[in-house]
């Protein structure tokens, strides 16, 4: 698979997916005779989990170490767990601050909806 297909089927850029083999977060890409990268499934699958990890605003330094371990194989296991476990209990806090913003908000939208009540001089 090309850049460009692996791009539509991961939803990063071509650029972000250059960026990203640049700066080490995902595996060498292999490259066919002419120097073009060729995608494996493998490495879509790692794109994609690069892609869902930014989407939750996982930090870029966050991602980077979480690679890394994954190079180092099976024993990284542990502090990867931990690592993806650490930013689902951030991901529990922002959704229950989103509630509560989304609350505030409903409130303040039907207070619009009321009828206002008549001044009489």
């Amino acid at each position: 698979m090309r850049i460009s297909e692996a791009a539509d089927a991961c939803g990063l850029s071509a650029d972000t997916i250059r960026y990203y083999e640049k700066s080490g977060m995902i595996p060498p890409i292999r490259r066919d005779a002419s120097g073009r990268r060729r995608f494996s499934a493998a490495d879509i699958d790692w794109l994609t989990l690069i892609y869902w990890l930014r989407e939750t605003g996982m930090p870029l330094r966050q991602m980077r170490r979480f690679f890394t371990l994954a190079q180092g194989g099976p024993e990284t296991i542990p502090e990867r767990r931990q690592i993806l476990t650490d930013h689902a209990s951030e991901l529990q806090r922002r959704r229950e601050n989103l509630d509560k913003c989304d609350a505030v908000l409903a409130i303040k939208i039907a207070s619009y909806d009321q009828p206002k009540p008549k001044v009489t001089p």
